[in-house]
């Protein structure tokens, strides 16, 4: 069992430690918690030792605490330490080595890895100090989740808030590098491409990158090393893996035939099926009353390629199918047509499902369909790589 140290620092977004406590043991993770004097103000030691089920750490000048366990011992003792949340204060007493309380004492005794998750306001979060402690930490090597951005609890909008603990799970999950995928590469393909009609148009869909994302962040939390190759998005990536940024379907192609050899290959992506010949410059009106002509060419197929039989084609091919209509059957014979494993099937005629947070799919197989009812795309991810764990293709 791997064993991981949390501090929990002070700060409102505190109480989320709670949940990472709750899905960290879920998952078969054992915590040990420190909690820090600030950290006190937000939530209870009680809190945390019920979820634990551990002795919680508070005081570094407890006697009876240094000679059960001393600050060395403790900071040594767990796989990974992880400070959630990180404020601004103790990310600065990291940066200048700073060892005023049990929380700073640990960090700069121990010698095994280190990850943080910064929660603050969004001026502290973006002032040159804070930048520069945090440059400081990732050239030291400590691991770094990047805030989310949203409102806050002091009426601000902006990057600072704390992720979200299951983003912070995978990234621990990802840290430790262990799980059933350890050791074998998946290929992921995310988001809409952007097809240059000229110098400031583009072809392109609602696809958010949301379900692609997601299913990245749970292959890495399975151990798996992931090539994350996105279109346009607005998201951030996912912890612990290799992002490959594109633009049009022959860039992410390219990517993907770059990225091969690998032993798992999901094409989550909604590629444009054509481009367009671009104009060198912006098209304009001419009072004609006839609308340019845009000559079309087709794109190459990803999805057919990757499912090539061939030395280089990995052990599991998985497609998505947006369909607005005869979901299942068009589905299926798609699976058929592009030679791949298992087809992800969802009708994107309901406007909420692409861009949205939650999906609803057929999952078509070599054996039959599945129906999954609609749930988050977080959810859906880990339930499809809990699926592909289940295969044992590679024992």
């Amino acid at each position: 069992m791997k064993r991981i140290l949390l501090i929990v620092s002070g700060g409102i977004a505190a109480y989320k430690a709670l949940e990472l406590v709750r899905l960290a043991t879920k998952s078969g993770l054992a915590v040990t918690a420190v909690l820090t004097e600030a950290g006190k103000q937000f939530v209870t030691p009680l809190s945390l030792q019920a979820l634990t089920g551990t002795k919680i750490y508070q005081d570094l000048f407890s006697l009876t605490d240094e000679s059960e366990m001393g600050h060395i011992e403790l900071s040594r003792a767990a796989d990974l330490v992880v400070v959630a949340p990180a404020t601004a204060n103790i990310l600065a007493k990291m940066a200048g080595g700073l060892a005023d309380d049990l929380a700073s004492t640990l960090l700069l005794a121990t010698d095994k890895p280190v990850l943080v998750a910064p929660a603050m306001n969004v001026r502290m979060w973006q002032h040159q100090a804070t930048q520069a402690n945090i440059a400081t930490l990732q050239k030291r090597g400590i691991l770094l989740v990047q805030p989310d951005e949203g409102p806050m609890a002091c009426g601000e909008f902006g990057p600072g808030r704390l992720a979200e603990p299951q983003a912070i799970l995978t990234a621990i999950q990802a840290a430790l590098n262990h799980g059933p995928l350890k050791g074998k590469h998946a290929i992921v393909t995310s988001g809409p491409t952007h097809e240059p009609i000229d110098p400031v148009r583009y072809l392109a869909n609602r696809s958010s990158g949301k379900q692609g994302h997601a299913i990245a962040a749970a292959l890495a939390a399975q151990g798996a090393r992931v090539t994350l190759i996105s279109g346009p998005v607005n998201l951030p990536a996912p912890f612990g893996l290799e992002l490959v940024k594109v633009e049009t379907t022959r860039e992410m192609y390219d990517a993907v035939q770059a990225a091969l050899p690998a032993d798992i290959a999901i094409c989550a992506a909604a590629v444009a099926d054509w481009h367009v010949e671009a104009a060198a410059q912006k098209l304009k009106k001419d009072g004609s009353g006839t609308p340019p002509a845009l000559n079309l060419s087709e794109n190459p197929d990803i999805l057919a390629s990757i499912s090539k039989p061939g030395p280089q084609r990995p052990r599991l091919v998985i497609g998505f199918a947006a369909e607005t209509e005869k979901l299942q059957e068009h589905a299926t014979a798609k699976r058929a047509r592009k030679g791949c494993d298992w087809i992800v099937a969802n009708n994107v005629g309901e406007t909420s499902i692409m861009g949205g947070d939650e999906n609803e799919v057929l999952l078509i197989t070599q054996t039959g369909v599945e129906t999954w009812p609609r749930q988050s795309k977080t959810v859906l991810a880990q339930k499809l790589v809990e699926k592909i764990v289940a295969l044992r293709l590679w024992n």
